[in-house]
């Protein structure tokens, strides 16, 4: 049986350490997308994929508000930089450890 000890935590703990990593990422501008992507695997916007698949019933844009903080709009205008060829393929080496999944 392959089990996971994030499995056993309460749900209210798993949802405190969700909402600090958010307020996090949401005061830490300087932590592009593009670099989260290349070095992790997943951003701020597969966050917004992963509530909707979790039950959260807004849209794409409704989601994105939540976790950027603001309009996703606003947000890239104010902090997103142009992503440079060597972060895009940092990146898409990185997607290819998710093994089909964000």
């Amino acid at each position: 049986m392959d089990t996971n000890a994030i499995d056993s935590l309460p749900d209210d703990i798993s949802a405190a350490a969700f909402r600090r990593l958010v307020k996090h990422l949401q005061k830490r501008h300087d932590a592009q997308n593009i670099d989260l992507m290349g070095l992790a695997g997943f951003c701020r916007n597969c966050l917004s994929d992963w509530i909707r698949d979790a039950g959260f019933e807004g849209d794409k844009t409704a989601a994105r508000a939540v976790i950027h903080g603001m309009a996703f709009d606003e947000w890239k205008a104010a902090y997103q930089t142009e992503a440079t060829p060597e972060q895009m393929a940092r990146m898409e080496e990185s997607l290819k450890l998710n093994g089909g999944t964000h």
